[in-house]
């Protein structure tokens, strides 16, 4: 017995038939076949994966069909193929060594991503001899399953269960990095343009924030003059880290869409200020990128109104928070007023109001714009700000209430300094003039205008017809970005940088921020398999970047003769679940290296 596929009425269709072999009158060889069963459609049982019938008739064949209803015919005389192997002392089998395959899945995505092609098509116009594209693989594959420096990712090379690049060469990688930085803005491009085609990122919505990365170096760089006057600013400079490292840093913005997938990165000397990256950035990786009309959402740190004109002379839309100490009395005043507010519980009201205000844009021009402002109070946002000064907060009281047990030094007073009356601190030492007047020193008006804004928050926004309640949701999902930022700082160990070259640090990042997309795109294909459609739980459903990268560094290959290769560890919760996702079935038998490749081309990315 054997399955066939035959056309009925020119649908392809599965049966069982038997072959029949005899003798005609005129002594001419002679088969016939009975039908046995009748399966039905192909497309009734193809799994999407090449070579579905072929898979099916060898399933057959071995006692372990694809289709349950052929298991009864199977013959009980079929015995599965088995395995011997034979080793003397000395064969260097006799140790196990474990090589790492999850590579498969990271390069199938890149393929589907366009990259790999794209790296092949940039280099042809090159004089490149070197294996740019095996060591563009090789830091991606290890920035996710291995985070390491240049160098050391390059002796990674044979930690594969086949060698990525062909070279021995160390410093191409360096090379490469050059290569990669040259080519970023067709790489974005590429990539922006497949995920458009393959997952329908729309642009419509454009996150951005910005972080910094620290170096191992205690010196920053310098500026360097050229001979025509013009200076080059060095980029690893001392800035406010935002992990309190005292050490050089770098500033880099981060473009991300809806679907908490990056866009593109941009980089700054790391003594830039959050809302001076803006400009640029949009200008180097946005404007020419994306045509359509989209919403740009930032946080306070970004809100400027050069910006915002930027944005408006594009014909773009911004959401923006905007920080409510920095704002006017009237203002301030406006927000506190309970009049207007819509209460949707105890625990969250808001309010909005359309206005008319004069703003100068870069040129230094005053203009006028017209935006709608809506202010929310949120008791879990109140809490949480409660929370963060309570220390703080303590301290004053205690201050307050016992002076005398309180020695504040000048550096205290300097901190301290809105909430004294300024007539009676020596303005030339900054100390107190008698700690035992302490108590009158404190302005209670300062610490209750310090107190009476938590719980409050003000978003501005050009969308006038929005609904207030869409243009607070579309803000919060700002807090991705943030999600993101924690995975290159964690799993993918985007820090500390060790490269020092402008173009070398933009092309790590880069690397970083693929490796980012890669991560995503697999939880995403986890989430969506799950079938879970609600928005809020997207991110935090499924498995979190740690397991992922956990499960895919688990996912092995072990040579046991050379010929024949054992897959480890795909019996792993976390990696049975990526692998589901993805449709991919790892039958239980040792593989040859061609099974292998074939294994890895069967996987279907979108």
């Amino acid at each position: 017995m054997f399955v066939e596929c035959y056309k009925n009425h020119g649908v392809e269709t599965l049966r069982l038939v038997e072959g029949k072999s005899g003798i005609s009158k005129n002594g001419k060889r002679t088969v016939t076949k009975r039908v046995i069963l009748t399966l039905g459609p192909l497309h009734r049982y193809d799994d999407g994966q090449p070579d579905y019938v072929k898979r099916l008739k060898q399933s057959f064949v071995d006692g372990n069909p694809l289709i349950d209803s052929l298991l009864p015919y199977c013959s009980p005389e079929n015995v599965k193929k088995q395995y011997k192997f034979t080793f003397a002392a000395g064969d260097p089998h006799c140790f196990g060594e474990t090589k790492l395959y999850a590579q498969c899945l990271i390069d199938r995505i890149l393929e589907e991503l366009g990259l790999n092609a794209a790296i092949n098509s940039y280099k042809g116009f090159s004089k490149i001899e070197y294996d740019i594209l095996g060591l563009f693989r090789l830091m991606v594959y290890g920035r996710i399953l291995n985070p390491a420096s240049k160098a050391e990712t390059f002796k990674q090379n044979d930690d594969y269960y086949e060698p990525i690049v062909k070279s021995n060469y160390l410093y191409n990688i360096y090379d490469a990095l050059d290569f990669i930085h040259i080519h970023k803005k067709q790489l974005v491009t590429r990539l922006n343009t497949k995920l458009i085609q393959h997952t329908g990122r729309k642009n419509n919505i454009i996150y951005y924030d910005v972080t910094n990365f620290f170096f191992e170096t205690d010196e920053p760089d310098e500026d360097v003059e050229n001979d025509d006057g013009t200076v080059i600013k060095g980029t690893r400079k001392n800035g406010v880290c935002k992990e309190e490292r005292k050490l050089p840093i770098v500033q880099m913005g981060l473009f991300m869409d809806e679907n908490g997938i990056p866009i593109s990165i941009e980089i700054f000397p790391g003594n830039t200020l959050d809302h001076l990256t803006v400009d640029t950035a949009l200008s180097k990786n946005i404007d020419d990128v994306v045509d359509s009309r989209y919403i740009f959402i930032a946080d306070r740190g970004i809100c400027n109104y050069v910006t915002i004109c930027h944005l408006i002379d594009r014909n773009k839309a911004y959401i923006m928070s905007k920080s409510i100490k920095k704002s006017t009395q009237q203002e301030k005043d406006w927000i506190l007023e309970e009049n207007g507010y819509i209460k949707k519980s105890d625990t969250f009201k808001y309010k909005s109001r359309i206005i008319r205000k004069k703003v100068k844009d870069s040129e230094g021009n005053t203009r006028t714009i017209t935006e709608k402002v809506v202010v929310y109070w949120s008791k879990k946002f109140y809490e949480r700000e409660i929370h963060e000064n309570q220390s703080f907060i303590e301290f004053l009281r205690k201050l307050k209430e016992t002076p005398a047990n309180f020695r504040v030094s000048a550096t205290q007073i300097k901190n301290l300094k809105k909430y004294f009356k300024k007539e009676l601190v020596n303005v030339e030492t900054g100390e107190a003039i008698d700690s035992t007047k302490l108590r009158a020193l404190i302005d209670e008006n300062a610490e209750d205008e310090f107190c009476k804004y938590f719980g409050y928050y003000q978003i501005v926004t050009s969308e006038l017809e929005v609904e207030d309640i869409e243009v607070i949701d579309k803000y919060h999902q700002l807090t991705q970005i943030e999600n993101q930022f924690r995975i290159m700082k964690g799993s993918l160990e985007t820090r500390p940088i060790y490269v020092r070259n402008r173009d070398h640090i933009e092309a790590h990042l880069l690397i970083c921020m693929i490796a980012l997309v890669v991560l995503r795109l697999i939880q995403k294909r986890i989430i969506d398999y799950s079938g879970i459609k609600d928005i809020e739980k997207n991110w935090v459903t499924g498995l979190n970047d740690e397991r992922i990268v956990d499960a895919l560094r688990k996912w092995t290959v072990e040579d046991m003769d050379g010929n024949l290769f054992r897959m480890n560890n795909v019996n792993n919760t976390d990696l049975q679940k990526i692998l589901n996702a993805f449709q991919v079935k790892i039958p239980e038998k040792f593989f040859t290296r061609q099974e292998l490749k074939s294994l890895k081309k069967s996987i279907k990315i979108f």
